[in-house]
């Protein structure tokens, strides 16, 4: 699937881009068959890596044509392997402008970025979605709840992936969240404790 994504993604337009910048001939040695056949899909690597993340960027297009890219945000793991090329996710209640399920009601096509700026790292997917109305199918919405979440989930999110690939983590700047931070400072808290405690000591 990893080089299925190259077959998507390099377009006649983009071949020759990359002929003009000088990178095509790189890129043709990595194309994927033609035929739409490449066996295999997410492994043990990915599995991992997504299990860990809080959220992803989505990328959509309405029937006129303009792209909309969304961030879903959630617990680490919300964002779920279903299969070896199936992602799924509960779509918690945001803002309430439903732009991306709107558009996926006339094209389904979709891509998704995940993005770990910690380890700069990165993963792209293409794919097609299935949005199921909570109301309509509560069991695969039960399935893909996060426990002790509060987020009110509207919908059942499927991801059908067509292909996937992994980005180098050029330019691409750390990041911490507040929980890795917690984590990273823990060790630290603790010596200091350790040393204020044998300070005491010695003072008495």
């Amino acid at each position: 699937m990893r080089e299925q994504y190259n077959t998507i993604a390099f377009t006649p337009s983009v071949a020759a881009e990359q002929e003009r910048y000088g990178s095509r001939m790189a890129y043709a040695r990595r194309a994927g068959p033609q035929d739409g056949s490449d066996p295999g899909g997410m492994g043990r690597d990915e599995v991992d890596f997504l299990a860990q993340q809080d959220g992803f960027y989505l990328a959509t297009v309405s029937e006129t044509g303009w792209p909309y890219v969304q961030y879903r945000g959630g617990p680490p793991g919300f964002l779920k392997v279903l299969g070896p090329t199936t992602l799924g996710w509960a779509d918690f209640r945001g803002n309430r402008q439903y732009i991306s399920v709107g558009n996926v009601a006339g094209n389904a096509r979709a891509s998704i970025i995940v993005m770990d700026y910690a380890r700069r790292a990165r993963i792209k997917f293409f794919g097609t979605l299935t949005v199921d109305d909570v109301r309509d199918d509560q069991t695969r919405a039960d399935a893909l709840r996060v426990p002790g979440y509060k987020g009110i989930v509207e919908r059942a999110v499927r991801f059908d992936v067509a292909a996937f690939d992994w980005n180098c983590p050029q330019h691409i700047t750390q990041r911490y969240s507040e929980d890795q931070i917690a984590k990273g400072v823990a060790r630290l808290y603790a010596r200091i404790e350790a040393l204020e405690a044998e300070v005491a000591a010695l003072k008495s």
